[in-house]
């Protein structure tokens, strides 16, 4: 996966989607958010920042606009990402 600004440099990322439940499958996937979690160490290394709403998370061929992103803590300090995208284009 990569994640970017809106015309930025993509950062590499080794990240990790769940499989959609059986409940979003039988109700249509196209209803449920893509999630994403990944470690801060890829976005740390390349200055990136905080992931914001409106970046843009490439998984594969498909391409997703984050809406949401939760730190993951170890600590005080921020080890992780949640990320929360819509799309998949």
């Amino acid at each position: 996966m990569t994640l970017s600004r809106v015309n930025g440099n993509p950062v590499p990322l080794i990240a990790y989607s769940a499989p959609p439940a059986t409940a979003a499958l039988e109700a249509g996937i196209a209803v449920m958010p893509f999630v994403a979690e990944t470690l801060n160490d890829e976005l740390a290394a390349a200055s990136y920042g905080l992931p914001r709403n409106g970046d843009v998370l490439v998984d594969g061929s498909r391409e997703y606009t984050l809406t949401d992103a939760t730190a993951v803590y170890d600590g005080s300090e921020i080890c992780g990402w949640k990320l929360f995208a819509a799309g998949g284009t």
